[in-house]
C-alpha cells in the first residue's frame, strides 16, 4: 500500500500500527553500537509534506480502521514544530479512528521544543515517545558516540513527563562491557529513578555487522559479556531501581531471560527470577543462542 525505503524499524509494541515514514534514516546516526541505518539508501532526509500527505490519503483509502500510527524512521521529533503540526493534523483529519501516535525520540531533538510545544503535539494526537537512552552513564555514552549525557537525557525525559506525554525508555544490557558494567548499571538506574518513565525495557547489546566500531571508542578495552555477567549486571540495575509505577519488559529477542513486571511492586519477583537464571538455570526457561536476534 505505502512505499518505504527499507529497512524500516519500529518498537515491538507498534506491531499493529500504521508505519508512516516521515523521515528516512536517523538524524544523528553516529552511535557505534547501532547498525540500523548504515546502508547508503538510509542516509537521513526529511520527507516532503506532499509525500507524507499522499501516504496518509492512501492509508485512509484502504478502509483499514487504524488505531495507532508510528512515525518512522529514527526520530520524527527532529522535524520542526510546524511540520509536526501539519502531519498530526492530517492524521487527525483523514484517519479519525487513530487513537494514538508515537515516535522514536533522540533527547537532543527536544532541546529546541518547549513543554508548551509538546503539549500542543499531545493535543494533536501524539501520545508516546520511545527514547533509546542506552545508558545513564555519561562516560559510557561518550565511548559509544551517543552524543548525549546523563543530564541531557534526564532533561528530555522530564520535559516529556511535564507535557503529559508517555515515555518508553530502552537501556542496553552489556553496553559498557565488563570494565564499565557497574557504573553503567548504577547510573542507568539513577536516571530511571529521577525521571520515572512509563515504560522501561532492557535489550542485550548485539552486533550483526561486527564490534569494531564500538571497540575503537573504548580504545579496544571492550568485550562482549557472557550470559552470567549480563545477568549480574541486570540484577545490579534492577536492584538499584526505585520506581513507583513503571511497566518493565525484557522480552525483546536479544534477551536470554524474558522478564515482565511492574516496578516497583514486582521488583523482588524479578530479582528472584534473575537469581534462578544465575544459580539454577535448569529451573527457568532461557533463550538459546539460535532463538535470539536483533
Amino acid at each position: 500500500m505505502l512505499s518505504y525505503i527499507e529497512p524500516v524499524f519500529r518498537p515491538p509494541s507498534e506491531a499493529r500500527s500504521l508505519i508512516l515514514q516521515v523521515t528516512n534514516g536517523c538524524s544523528w546516526n553516529k552511535c557505534t553500537f547501532c547498525d540500523m541505518y548504515t546502508q547508503e539508501q538510509k542516509k537521513f532526509r526529511a520527507r516532503k509534506e506532499e509525500e507524507i500527505e499522499q501516504d496518509i490519503l492512501k492509508a485512509a483509502a484502504s478502509g483499514v480502521p487504524f488505531e495507532k500510527v508510528f512515525l518512522a524512521d529514527g526520530d520524527a521529533m527532529v522535524l520542526p514544530m510546524r511540520k509536526l503540526e501539519v502531519i498530526l493534523s492530517l492524521i487527525k483529519q483523514h484517519l479519525p479512528t487513530v487513537k494514538r501516535v508515537s515516535s522514536y525520540c533522540l533527547p537532543r531533538n527536544l532541546l529546541k521544543k518547549s513543554v508548551e510545544d509538546l503539549v500542543l503535539l499531545k493535543n494533536l494526537g501524539l501520545d508516546i515517545l520511545y527514547v533509546g537512552c542506552e545508558s545513564g552513564d555519561s562516560e559510557v555514552l561518550s565511548f559509544v558516540s551517543k552524543g548525549e549525557t546523563y543530564e541531557s537525557q534526564r532533561d528530555a525525559l522530564i520535559k516529556i513527563k511535564q507535557a503529559g506525554l508517555r515515555s518508553s525508555v530502552m537501556i542496553l544490557n552489556g553496553l559498557g562491557g565488563p570494565k564499565y558494567s557497574e557504573q553503567h548499571a548504577i547510573n542507568s538506574a539513577k536516571l530511571m529513578n529521577e525521571t520515572q518513565p512509563d515504560y522501561l525495557s532492557t535489550l542485550v547489546v548485539s552486533f550483526p555487522l561486527g564490534q569494531e566500531r564500538l571497540k575503537k571508542g573504548f580504545d579496544d578495552e571492550w568485550s562482549l559479556m557472557d550470559q552470567t555477567a549480563l545477568f549480574l549486571e541486570l540484577k545490579h540495575f534492577i536492584s538499584h531501581l526505585e520506581l513507583s509505577n513503571t511497566i518493565y519488559r525484557s522480552d525483546h529477542a536479544s534477551n536470554y531471560l524474558p522478564l515482565k513486571g511492574t516496578l516497583g511492586q514486582d521488583k523482588s519477583a524479578l530479582l528472584e527470577q534473575i537469581d534462578t537464571a544465575l544459580y539454577q538455570p535448569n529451573k527457568i526457561r532461557l533463550r538459546q543462542e539460535w532463538q535470539r536476534g536483533l
